[in-house]
């Protein structure tokens, strides 16, 4: 399923990739493509894929990447990893080291799962840069308020794993997308 959905997605946005891309590509620097180390699948490293938000020189988030992130429009690159078999539609979100490859226990059933797009955790806390930004000290509050919250989340969509669940999670998340 998210192989044959990759690349429906990719061959339908195709067109919009580009324009994308030469956007990206035009305001932060090229290529309009970010690429960055994330914790996959059984703890493993993969490079994920996103249109640059961050001017390459000032490290200032740009106006149209303000857009880009609000609209979540800079995933779409994220297809290309599900194509890859790096990420899947639906599963936790990719982190950086230092997170879920450090997990203890129980929690580390989620490196059993393929990252996703999408995921619960993903769409209760789809503002979590503007929530972070509200703290006075942000990376704190992730590591002790949100990213625990989202091992919860993510733990039981471990043990409720099923089609069924996937599908409600992509409809959940298109119906908050508009």
């Amino acid at each position: 399923m998210d192989f044959t959905l990759g690349f429906i997605g990719i061959v339908s946005l195709l067109p919009v990739f580009f324009i994308l891309m030469i956007i990206a590509s035009f305001d932060t620097g090229f290529p309009g493509i970010f690429m960055q180390q994330r914790i996959g699948r059984f703890g493993k490293t993969f490079i994920i894929y996103k249109f640059r938000t961050y001017h390459t020189k000032t490290f200032t988030k740009s106006s149209i990447g303000r857009w880009m992130r609000k609209t979540k429009l800079d995933e779409l690159p994220q297809l290309f990893n599900i194509l890859k078999g790096d990420m899947s539609l639906v599963g936790p979100r990719p982190d950086i080291a230092g997170y879920y490859d450090v997990l203890q226990g129980e929690e580390r059933l989620i490196l059993e799962l393929k990252p996703g797009l999408t995921s619960e955790a993903g769409i209760k806390y789809k503002n979590e840069e503007e929530i972070l930004k509200q703290q006075k000290d942000p990376l704190l509050y992730n590591d002790r308020v949100l990213f625990p919250e989202k091992v919860k989340m993510n733990l039981n969509y471990y043990h409720t794993l099923s089609f069924k669940n996937d599908m409600y999670i992509l409809l959940k998340t298109f119906s908050v997308l508009r």
